[in-house]
C-alpha cells in the first residue's frame, strides 16, 4: 500500500532517507537537515514535490518522493521519480511495481516518467526496463550552490 507522507512521518521519513542515502543505490550522502526541508516541502502542498510512505501488512516499508516539472522537450508535464526506497526485507514484495501503477494513473497528465539509478543498482535496473524504461544516452551535471 502506498499512502501520502504526513508530518507524523516525519522520524520514519529521515530514518529512512538516510538509510537510502547510505545505500549502494547512492553515490554520496546527504545531510539530514534537506530530509526536514523536502518534507516542509511536501507538506506544504508544493505543486512540485509529492511524498508516499510505503506499507506491507502494517508496517512501514519505504518511501518514495516524486517531483514534478514542465519540459519542452517532453511537450508537457515530467513526473521524476526523485527517490524510491523499499527496506530491504520488504524488497521482492512488489512495492517497486505498485509504486509505478500509481504513479502512471495517479498523474495521468504527465507526459514523460523519468528517474535516476545507479550503475550498480542492477536489480532497479531491472524493474525499470519490465516496467518500459529506456536508458538515455545524457551526461548528467549538477552545479551545487
Amino acid at each position: 500500500m502506498l499512502r501520502p507522507i504526513t508530518e507524523q512521518d516525519r522520524e520514519l521519513f529521515v530514518q529512512l532517507a538516510d538509510e537510502f542515502y547510505h545505500s549502494s543505490a547512492c553515490l554520496h550522502t546527504v545531510p539530514k537537515e534537506y530530509f526536514h526541508k523536502t518534507l516542509d516541502e511536501i507538506l506544504a502542498d508544493s505543486p512540485y514535490a509529492k511524498g508516499y510512505i510505503f506499507e506491507k501488512d502494517g508496517k512501514a516499508a519505504g518511501y518514495a518522493l516524486l517531483s514534478l516539472t514542465y519540459s519542452n522537450e517532453a511537450g508537457g508535464l515530467v513526473c521524476l521519480v526523485e527517490e524510491a526506497y523499499v527496506i530491504p526485507e520488504f524488497q521482492g514484495c512488489g512495492l517497486g511495481k505498485e509504486l509505478f501503477a500509481f504513479v502512471e494513473q495517479e498523474f495521468s497528465n504527465v507526459r514523460r516518467f523519468r528517474l535516476e539509478v545507479t550503475r550498480s543498482n542492477e536489480r532497479a535496473i531491472s524493474l525499470y526496463r519490465r516496467l518500459g524504461y529506456e536508458e538515455l544516452d545524457y551526461i548528467q551535471m549538477i552545479k551545487e550552490r
